[in-house]
């Protein structure tokens, strides 16, 4: 059986975006075991998704622990520079595809992120299978019951201080959402408990509303599939939010929602930017800091009061 090798050893984010082309791939290459690189914390959800044949756990830019026969092909999913490309090369694939390779597309800085690497595989691959850059959708977790049905969601940690709204606004959205009787809880990574405890005070929640760090990533996949709402920025639950037909609030700033915003659906991205800004920077973008409480409530609210979702994906067959 010929094999294909996919690199995209990235985080959440990256993963759920990359989820359309990987799908597109799936269809093309019916005879191909896939095999996706990718961080050993995602193998779970990559499972939901049932894109590919097998995960070998690969940190970002680390090497891929690849035994037997050289891949047939050889697919960078990671980024533009020579690095990733160059820990594929050492392989011996039979063919690499990626930006910046002999013969093939050029890299667009302002193209979408899912539909950059859709466009990849499109004008690569000899196939007339077609790709859905807004193919996002992933079944349910199966964590049942889920750990708190119909919360609201407030998520204030970004990888970088430049993606993340100040806590006092986080804290003050969250205060209005209890008033429509809804359960608020924070959200974070291990690392990002005292952020969200710091909004957690200002809010007045009980103390058992923090719940960052509580959750591996699958338990909070299902906490998010079953909440009425997500408030966040950029970052990479909101991409968990629209792969489980969530309604979210995502504030965007450094990074425009023209390259990374979410697909059509309950969803509302707000940027008040006039042009990109620097995403691993150290202080809050501007963009962000233009964003206003009342705004972020009045988004909220809307999809509050419309309680909608888009149809949830069937989980696999057997």
């Amino acid at each position: 059986m010929p094999t294909a090798l996919v690199y995209r050893a990235l985080g959440l984010g990256d993963l759920l975006a990359g989820v359309p082309a990987l799908r597109m791939l799936r269809r093309a290459l019916p005879q191909h075991r896939i095999v996706l690189a990718a961080p050993a914390a995602q193998t779970r959800l990559i499972a939901l998704a049932a894109v590919v044949d097998e995960v070998i756990a690969t940190e970002e830019l680390e090497p891929v622990a690849w035994t037997g026969p050289p891949p047939d092909l050889a697919i960078d999913l990671h980024g533009n520079g020579p690095a990733s490309r160059d820990l594929l090369r050492v392989l011996g694939p039979g063919r690499l595809i990626g930006f910046g390779e002999p013969g093939g597309p050029a890299w667009d800085p302002e193209e979408h992120e899912r539909h950059r690497w859709c466009r990849l595989l499109a004008e690569t691959l000899d196939t007339d299978v077609a790709a859905d850059p807004d193919d996002v959708l992933l079944p349910p977790p199966g964590l049942e019951p889920p750990p708190e049905p119909d919360a609201v969601l407030i998520h204030p940690g970004a990888a970088s201080a430049s993606r993340r709204w100040p806590t006092d606004r986080f804290a003050a959205v969250a205060t209005r959402m209890t008033l429509t009787g809804a359960r608020v809880l924070v959200t974070g990574s291990p690392a990002e408990r005292d952020l969200a405890e710091d909004v957690r005070s200002r809010a007045g929640l009980p103390p058992e509303a923090n719940v960052a760090g509580s959750t591996d990533l699958m338990a909070l996949a299902s906490l998010v599939g079953s909440a009425r709402l997500l408030i966040s920025g950029d970052t990479g639950i909101a991409h968990l939010a629209s792969a489980l037909g969530t309604p979210s609030v995502i504030l965007f700033g450094p990074t425009p929602p023209s390259r990374w915003g979410p697909p059509p659906g309950p969803h509302i991205a707000l940027w008040r930017g006039d042009g990109p800004g620097d995403p691993h920077a150290s202080v809050t973008d501007p963009a962000l800091l233009r964003l206003r409480v009342d705004e972020v409530n009045d988004a909220a609210l809307r999809l509050l009061s419309g309680r909608s979702r888009r149809p949830r994906a069937s989980a696999p067959s057997a």
